[in-house]
């Protein structure tokens, strides 16, 4: 088995998967409510029977993807002005949406109204309240104030209020695009009572641009250098291979 050749490639494929991610946050860095990932590795060991370790040599191990971890600090909050932008405060809460794929969750609230007056995302996908229906607005009904609790009111008095849920282990919610979450059957959204929403701002992402150029251009370095070794390595084997042919 040509170990060499395959170590060296499971290191290209792991290096082309991080530079993926990283290409990911950057697009995202002005994408309300983005939380930046990263790519988790592990080291696999293939042990050989009744084969020492040369003097002075090291362990060589394969690169395993193993999972996508994901920041979950609070991005700056920029105030907008726009009545129906809305951040929230609570580090670990997310609003609820109806898509047609079921309830999906967001950290992105910039908000708008559709033309029955109902307030839906940027998709035009319903706002959930905390009954579990779409958040809607009377006819008429133009004055909006979003209290801290998430309470909608207009001029004709309190009309619902957001939705504002938690999950026990966010590393195990599952982004869809750029800005919602899916979870998995067995995790349950529980509700969070002190949202601490504020109106008129919205959360940005948290996404620091220059730290995800330097991270790039190290992962192209080092993406360089794998081929390189691969180069290389072919090379050798390719050596190793002519040599044999002539000695016959």
């Amino acid at each position: 088995m040509d170990s060499p050749g395959y170590i060296v490639l499971s290191r290209l494929v792991a290096q082309a998967r991080s530079a993926a991610v990283t290409a990911n946050n950057i697009a995202n860095a002005e994408t309300p409510g983005f939380r930046g990932s990263r790519p988790v590795f592990a080291a696999v060991l293939e042990r050989q029977k009744d084969v020492s370790q040369p003097p002075g040599g090291r362990t060589i191990a394969f690169t395993q993807d193993r999972a996508t971890w994901r920041d979950d600090r609070a991005g700056p909050m920029a105030t907008t002005g726009n009545p129906l932008d809305i951040a929230i405060t609570a580090p670990e809460g997310f609003f609820v949406i109806d898509t047609p794929r079921g309830e999906r969750y967001t950290r992105a609230g910039r908000f708008v109204l559709d033309g029955q007056g109902q307030v839906v995302d940027q998709d035009g996908n319903a706002v959930q309240g905390a009954n579990g229906r779409p958040l809607r607005l009377g006819l008429g009904e133009s004055r909006i104030d979003v209290l801290g609790d998430g309470t909608l009111r207009t001029e004709n008095g309190d009309n619902g209020q957001f939705r504002i849920v938690r999950f026990d282990d966010n590393q195990r919610l599952t982004a869809e695009g750029d800005r919602l979450m899916a979870a998995p059957a067995t995790m349950q959204p529980q509700r969070v009572d002190a949202p601490g929403l504020v109106q008129g701002a919205v959360e940005g992402s948290n996404v620091r641009p220059i730290t995800e150029l330097t991270r790039m251009t190290e992962e192209l370095r080092e993406f360089q250098f794998v081929t390189q070794m691969a180069e290389k390595e072919g090379e050798r084997l390719g050596s190793a291979v002519e040599r044999i042919l002539k000695r016959r």
